[in-house]
């Protein structure tokens, strides 16, 4: 389910006593903070059954953040609400968003200042992954590259297509490739998961010398929800995505009905275009 359309439970005004400050005696005497959090969940299934285990436990909820907020010191408040809100999200798998506020009430800066806030929503992402190889031992490494993402902290495998044998691609003369699709659940912003990406392919002695050409590991995004982006680095959907039948074959077995949002066509629809 995605982000719009969820229902909220809201968490109002929760006092936590913590040490987090630029200032060595907050870190050393703490104080206090008033944290808000909507946490974006489905209630429909616990409404209808009155069913605790189908939602988010409210009270869970708000010691988790108390416990988190306690056990770790932060000099910033953005860096005590981001790390906050991820580990809310890990903790409570059910909920898909958060929106996380910390305030800061009497702020140490000479100033008559009520309070200050940092307020940030994170929430949980689809990609989807392609994985492919024409070097070495192919089916050691594409089960390698999947276990180091399964691993990866802030993403969830979800599915994994099977993995086929093509021809290469651009440069034919090279080995043939196997080729498969991820759907990938994640906390990572695009850019953070290319860098995860690129490591992943770094460790599997992935080097870039030549387009198109052979690779011991290439982790390529596809698709990051409904996202666009054209960056000198980074291009969401996939560039050429349309003209590979290695990508769009693996893709329609685990979301064959994916818009692409630039074209409005399907991925079955490509598929077939593509022949």
């Amino acid at each position: 389910m995605g982000w719009q359309g969820l229902d909220q439970i809201r968490i109002k005004n929760l006092e936590v006593f913590g040490k987090h400050g630029v200032l060595p005696e907050e870190n050393r005497l703490g104080q206090k903070f008033i944290i808000n959090a909507t946490l974006y969940v489905s209630v429909r299934e616990s409404g209808l059954k009155d069913d605790l285990t189908k939602t988010i436990h409210y009270g869970e909820a708000s010691r988790f953040i108390t416990d988190f907020m306690v056990k770790h010191t932060f000099q910033l408040i953005e860096a005590a609400a981001e790390q906050t809100a991820w580990a809310v999200l890990i903790q409570f798998p059910k909920m898909e968003k958060i929106r996380l506020e910390i305030a800061k009430p009497w702020a140490p800066i000479g100033l008559p200042l009520e309070s200050v806030s940092v307020e940030v929503t994170r929430g949980w992402h689809q990609a989807f992954v392609a994985i492919g190889s024409n070097l070495g031992e192919r089916e050691q490494l594409i089960s390698h590259g999947i276990e180091m993402l399964k691993g990866l902290e802030g993403c969830v495998v979800e599915q994994v297509s099977q993995i086929i044998a093509t021809a290469p691609y651009g440069v034919t003369e090279q080995p043939e490739f196997l080729n498969g699709m991820i759907r990938l659940r994640t906390l990572l912003d695009p850019w953070e998961l290319l860098e995860q990406l690129h490591r992943i392919e770094a460790e599997a002695g992935r080097t870039r010398q030549e387009r198109w050409g052979p690779r011991t590991l290439d982790l390529d995004i596809i698709f990051y929800d409904n996202c666009t982006i054209d960056s000198a680095d980074l291009q969401i959907p996939h560039y050429d995505m349309a003209n590979r039948a290695f990508v769009l074959q693996p893709l329609a077995e685990l979301a064959p009905y994916y818009r692409h949002p630039l074209l409005g066509k399907t991925v079955a629809q490509m598929l077939e275009e593509l022949g």
